[in-house]
């Protein structure tokens, strides 16, 4: 018998492509890529700002966030095939609503309701994280609906997902940080994944069930985040009074730091990320500390070099000794000297010391220009933040102080904030042992400032001899005779501790910092 002829198998139809919708949703997976990436970025400037520390903040916040993306990308696989585009329209809608408010949310909450922030902080970016998560997943599953090829799906979905993060990685520390803060940033991408939403809702409205439904919620979405945008600024401004308790002259946020200036009558202060650097009303104790001890037992000296300091409140101090003949002043924040060199209330405090001729201003990272540059000063005055993360710990390290000390000349002083002895005693000694450990001799000294409580110096030379003045010849509100030597002697309970010294290896200093200051009741 012949045998049965089997039927010719056609090869499978090919999907048909659906055109213009199906360009949009790949498009919108770039836009929904630098969105996620964008709220995961803001968390972790926050918290830096807010509480410091920004390895372990943004570790940490990356770490939820990734984990809650996994999570996100395993519930997607819930999602009923029937609704996957529905369902990825809501979650851009309420992923657009979350994002757009995250920033000024956590800024109000830790302004006027400290306690439960971190938890706040953690629950906002894991919920965030999963609805991410959520994203991508179900994209690829709309989109397999009316493709052929998987692979060249697969493809092009994680080329734009991968295009996305770089753009949001570049933009948001060179442009929109700095341009538009971290709360109208939020706004702004909140806006642009309801935007997402909207559009795939148009595009394939007659797939989406209850449109008008959606339309109106997208809607309501997307005119509370264009009027978040609006006002920002001064919810803004309303949380940081809450934080400072004065009211906010000035604030900015720039690509390294938040910076604001408050005022309560006489008192004009300064904080940075939150911290307090100076209060005008004791100011001149900390900076007459800070110079005069070196500079007057210094009557050749005539080249200064300023390390940070960019209120210029340490060189109106070194512009009062006549024999001082140039001064370099190097801070990282051109947004800092210029308000303090501008401003004419803010320039007034340092008597418009950076606009003196004999003042040269500098605006660049402390080591890379000493790296750089050959020119030897005979005073270097350290006036760094405190060493509360590692990016400024470097500053207080072992090669940093040999770096300083080739610019030294012969007979030169180096002079550097150290943080408090007495809230934070193993740092203090910290410092005065890495100087030790770079080779010079130190001469550590404290001063009562009330804005701080008592604060520490090290003076620090190549050669060891220095004894401190016994008189100024410039008129000061704060130092004297007396004063002065009660400053290079410590009491009983300020004594110095056995420390290791800051090398960059281990960064000791940084971990004994927040040991230090984990241990002050506030």
């Amino acid at each position: 018998m012949p045998e049965p002829r089997t039927p010719p198998v056609s090869p499978p139809a090919a999907r048909p492509e659906n055109g213009l919708p199906d360009r949009l949703l790949i498009l919108s997976v770039f836009v929904v890529a630098s969105c996620g990436l964008a709220y995961e970025l803001i968390a972790g400037a926050l918290s830096s700002y807010l509480l410091g520390d920004s390895v372990l903040q943004f570790s940490s916040i990356i770490g939820c966030y990734l984990f809650a993306m996994g999570v996100g990308s395993h519930l997607s696989k819930y999602v009923n095939d029937r609704d996957v585009l529905a369902r990825f329209i809501d979650i851009e809608l309420l992923v657009g609503l979350l994002g757009g408010v995250s920033a000024t949310l956590l800024f109000l909450l830790f302004a006027w309701m400290a306690a439960p922030f971190r938890s706040a902080l953690y629950a906002l970016v894991f919920i965030l994280g999963v609805l991410v998560g959520m994203e991508i997943p179900l994209v690829m599953r709309v989109l397999h609906t009316r493709q052929a090829s998987f692979s060249e799906l697969v493809s092009r979905v994680l080329t734009f997902d991968y295009l996305g993060a770089l753009a949001v990685s570049l933009l948001f520390p060179l442009v929109l940080a700095p341009k538009l803060g971290l709360s109208r940033t939020g706004f702004l991408f909140g806006m642009t994944n309801v935007a997402v939403a909207l559009w795939t809702l148009w595009y394939y409205r007659h797939e989406i069930p209850r449109l008008r439904s959606r339309l109106t919620r997208g809607a309501l979405v997307m005119a509370f985040l264009a009027g978040g945008l609006v006002s920002s600024e001064k919810l803004t401004h309303w949380a940081e009074r809450g934080l400072y308790g004065d009211e906010v002259i000035f604030a900015t946020t720039t690509p390294y730091q938040r910076i604001a200036v408050t005022r309560w009558k006489d008192d004009t202060r300064l904080y940075i990320n939150g911290n307090l650097q100076f209060s005008s009303r004791d100011e001149h104790r900390y900076h007459e500390a800070l110079v005069h001890p070196a500079l007057q037992s210094m009557p050749w000296a005539r080249s200064v070099l300023v390390l940070g300091g960019g209120d210029g409140l340490a060189v109106r101090e070194i512009l009062r000794h006549a024999q001082v003949e140039r001064v370099t002043l190097v801070d990282l924040d051109p947004a800092m000297t210029d308000l303090f060199t501008r401003n004419d209330y803010l320039s007034g405090l340092n008597a418009k010391a950076l606009s003196n001729p004999r003042v040269t201003v500098i605006n660049a990272d402390a080591g890379q220009w000493l790296e750089t540059h050959s020119e030897v000063f005979d005073l270097i005055i350290a006036d760094f933040p405190d060493p509360s993360s590692f990016g400024l710990g470097k500053l207080y390290s072992v090669p940093m102080y040999r770096l300083m000390g080739k610019h030294l000349s012969d007979r030169g002083v180096l002079v550097v904030q150290s943080t408090s002895p007495w809230f934070a005693p193993r740092s203090f000694w910290c410092i005065d042992a890495t100087l030790r450990e770079a080779g010079f001799h130190t001469h550590p000294y404290h001063a009562h400032v009330p804005s701080f409580g008592e604060w520490g110096f090290n003076l620090a030379t190549r050669q060891p001899g220095y004894t401190p003045p016994t008189a100024y010849s410039i008129p000061t509100r704060y130092l004297d005779a007396e004063t002065t030597r009660l400053m290079f002697r410590f009491p009983p309970d300020m004594q110095r501790l056995p420390v290791d010294p800051n090398h960059l290896n281990d960064q000791q200093l940084v971990h004994y910092f927040q040991q230090d200051w984990g241990n002050v009741v506030r």
